[in-house]
């Protein structure tokens, strides 16, 4: 049996018959969980989701059809649907755009989430890395004001995909050659990155902007920024970020089903120990998947730069939760290319439908539409685990009988 036959390693994770029995990673183990429910647990996931805050909504005092319903208009979906009236159809274009442009980093950290998981990894450091590629395109993208457009927005996109490789390289290099846990090692690395924005962007900061009393970069320049292809660039139009991020799918796609390094890339994230007496480097692939994740949350960071914050401040650093959401994103898909662009484009367009800008706050305050939003990605996240947790019990339960019948015997 190959050693990434994955459905029968699901299996051997779940406690059934399968390959290699032991020496999976826990990361490993939870890659296999989440993607054994196929395309109809994250489907009720979410029906289950919206179903206990539409509870909440109603325990509020408001009707959750009509809460819903705005929210769902306010996400521009409904530009979609041919029974759109022309008058609302403006003004759903210009919430649709907002909701594509939230999708595009969602997509880049699913993705620099989901690429650690077929590895066995569990890479929490979407957020630093993003970071970090903020500050790289932030750098770049005001440096060299006379360049022209492309090379510019070429280079500041490359700095900002490096920066988030070299940074999440840290963690995979430790995880490489000490053995040191990936997950703590990545929640170091953010708040380190956060760190670093403070200082950098600080008051007398060595990239603060020429405002003296405001803690923020200077605007990129006009030849950094990502061209608008729908919408009114000065209202946050759709940028060509969107198309980066499909390009990223692809590429996803292909090199894990379609490359030597993604057949190593799931063997090892199977079962480290065969992967390793089949001939191939445990630690390289652990190196080189961080970095890959990494160069994802970077890209990431790099849209927002470009493609419409154009800016850094400090404060934006200490609220940004674009790396953290990449993990929804990524269990919801199942860490594939298809589930995480639908799950990013399912968070996106929560993002957009409960903002202030979109949500018609005589249905519902926009101020609690956004606790909603958290509440709604917390179920989702919760509920994606429940069955990770309900096997996980199962299976200590099995282990649990035959020590019970041994003992029974000696007595």
């Amino acid at each position: 049996m190959s050693a990434v036959d994955e459905p029968a390693a699901g299996a051997a994770l779940a406690g059934g018959p399968g390959p290699e029995g032991g020496g999976q990673t826990s990361a490993a183990r939870l890659a296999a969980y989440v993607q054994g429910g196929g395309v109809v647990v994250p489907l009720l996931t979410v029906v289950m989701a919206f179903l206990a805050g539409g509870l909440v909504i109603l325990l509020t005092g408001h009707n959750p059809l009509s809460t819903y319903k705005a929210i769902f208009d306010g996400t521009g979906l409904n530009w979609l649907l041919p029974w759109t009236s022309s008058a609302d159809r403006p003004a759903a274009a210009l919430n649709l755009q907002q909701t594509l442009i939230q999708t595009v980093p969602l997509i880049l950290t699913g993705l620099a989430v989901a690429f650690a998981f077929r590895c066995g990894l569990f890479n929490i450091g979407g957020q630093g890395q993003y970071l970090m590629g903020s500050y790289a395109a932030v750098w770049a993208g005001s440096s060299f004001a006379g360049m022209a457009h492309v090379p510019h927005v070429l280079i500041a996109a490359l700095l900002a995909a490096v920066a988030g490789a070299l940074w999440a390289g840290i963690a995979g290099l430790l995880k490489a050659t000490v053995g040191a846990n990936e997950v703590i090692s990545t929640i170091m690395l953010n708040y380190t990155a956060i760190y670093i924005g403070d200082y950098l962007f600080g008051l007398g900061g060595p990239l603060q902007g020429n405002q003296p009393s405001v803690p923020v970069s200077n605007d990129i320049a006009g030849g950094a920024k990502l061209h608008v292809f729908w919408g009114d660039p000065e209202l946050q139009g759709l940028h060509i970020g969107i198309f980066v991020a499909l390009v990223a799918l692809v590429a996803f796609w292909v090199v894990l089903n379609r490359s030597t390094t993604g057949y190593e890339v799931r063997a090892v994230g199977l079962n480290p120990e065969a992967a390793r007496y089949g001939g191939m480097s445990v630690a390289r692939n652990y190196l080189l998947v961080m970095a890959v994740c990494g160069f994802f949350a970077g890209l990431a960071g790099a849209m927002d730069i470009l493609g419409w914050q154009f800016r850094i401040a400090t404060n934006d650093i200490d609220i940004s939760q674009i790396g953290f959401l990449g993990i929804a994103v990524a269990l919801l898909g199942r860490n594939t290319a298809i589930g995480t662009l639908f799950s990013a484009l399912l968070f996106g367009a929560l993002l957009s439908g409960t903002s202030q800008r979109n949500l018609d706050p005589t249905i519902f305050e926009p101020q609690l539409a956004s606790n909603l939003t958290t509440i709604i990605q917390g179920l989702v996240v919760l509920f994606v685990s429940a069955d990770v947790l309900v096997i996980a019990i199962l299976r200590s339960g099995r282990r649990l009988v035959p020590f019970r019948r041994r003992r029974e015997s000696e007595t």
